[in-house]
């Protein structure tokens, strides 16, 4: 499931060149217009430095960026059906709303088919391509800066507005406000299985989280709820020792993190990620386990709930936890990604 880009200058010039080889390998974005691309598109090509590069189409959603119409970048080999081209349209009229299934059926249009069909074409249901549009557009702001932002907004994105509702409705507050609010610190953080997203104060890390994981838009509603802080782009010591200690880990130089963290769960909640702490690196632990481990061996499906409820992925190390019968169990990150950490600290834990 990692993918290794190319070189930076190779995939530029596949881009000038339409190189069709390079189809499925990298999607183009174009920091400009707020647009990601193909390799083969045929619209004029952007400057070197306009650019940037991503893995899947999913990963540039998410970098804030939406599909071209020139090279559809989102489409399979066969035609896209109208239904398809008028959900799409109906986001972008205005990406920071959803559309429930109520608003689909006053417009004679069956939700069961508008999933289906989106799934088997585009291979995501509309409501996450609905949540990655949203997201996507003020996880943007949190990846360049409000400076950056600024300027490419007045470059060409088409809506300036819905940039800054989106970022207003998910995190709490406009970026412009960050000096006259008590704010919680968002910072994205480049990783070899995706992108993260870290929230701290000065006192500790409250999150870490995959963007693509579903539900991270109510998880960062929760945490603005719990602090009572809205949430703004920006930097400090501890996300400066996050990202650091990160990179540590995926190296495999130091698996460990010393990393000051913020736990807001109940205190069943508390207990349960406590005793995640626990598990030695390089080993899995089963739910019943953890369940003797807080002294309260009836509270298996309690414990997989408090597990599920982790929003500090990899520190708190709920992808140890694994089923009675040793098989991976769900994880929020995705199971290829679970699959992956584990092996991971097997192979550097012995070391």
């Amino acid at each position: 499931m990692i993918k290794k880009l190319p070189a930076k200058t190779t995939m530029y010039q596949a881009l000038v060149d339409r190189d069709s080889t390079f189809e499925g390998i990298f999607f183009v974005g174009v920091k400009t217009t707020g647009i990601f691309c193909r390799p083969t598109c045929p619209a004029r090509k952007p400057k070197f430095e306009n650019v940037e590069y991503f893995p899947s189409a999913q990963e540039a959603l998410f970098g804030g960026y939406r599909a071209c119409m020139r090279c559809h970048p989102l489409e399979k080999t066969v035609k896209t059906p109208e239904l398809l081209e008028k959900l799409k349209a109906l986001v972008e009229e205005n990406p920071t709303q959803k559309i429930s299934d109520w608003e689909l059926k006053q417009m004679g249009i069956d939700p069961s088919t508008a999933r289906r069909q989106f799934q088997k074409h585009y291979g995501l249901t509309f409501q996450a391509y609905q949540r990655g549009r949203r997201l996507g557009m003020a996880l943007h702001e949190v990846r360049n800066g409000e400076s950056v932002i600024g300027a490419q907004l007045d470059a060409g994105f088409e809506s300036a507005s819905g940039f800054w509702e989106a970022f207003r409705k998910i995190f709490g507050a406009p970026p412009s406000e960050a000096d006259t609010l008590n704010c919680l610190f968002a910072k994205w953080l480049d990783t070899p299985l995706g992108a993260m997203l870290a929230v701290a104060n000065d006192e500790g890390l409250f999150m870490l989280e995959f963007v693509d994981r579903r539900g991270l838009e109510n998880e960062i509603k929760w945490l603005r709820k719990k602090t009572k802080s809205p949430i703004v782009p920006g930097n400090n010591v501890i996300l400066e020792k996050i990202e650091a200690e990160l990179a540590s880990y995926f190296e495999g130089e130091n698996l460990s993190f010393s990393v000051p963290i913020l736990m807001n769960g109940t205190s069943f909640e508390n207990a349960v990620w406590n005793q995640l702490l626990k598990i030695p690196t390089g080993t899995t632990a089963s739910y019943a386990e953890l369940a003797k481990g807080i002294e309260n061996k009836n509270a298996v499906r309690a414990v997989g709930r408090a597990n599920g409820k982790n929003c500090l992925a990899i520190i708190i190390p709920c992808h140890r936890v694994i089923g009675a019968d040793g098989n991976l169990t769900g994880y929020g990150g995705g199971l290829w990604r679970k699959k992956w950490l584990l092996e991971h600290e097997r192979e550097f834990s012995k070391q």
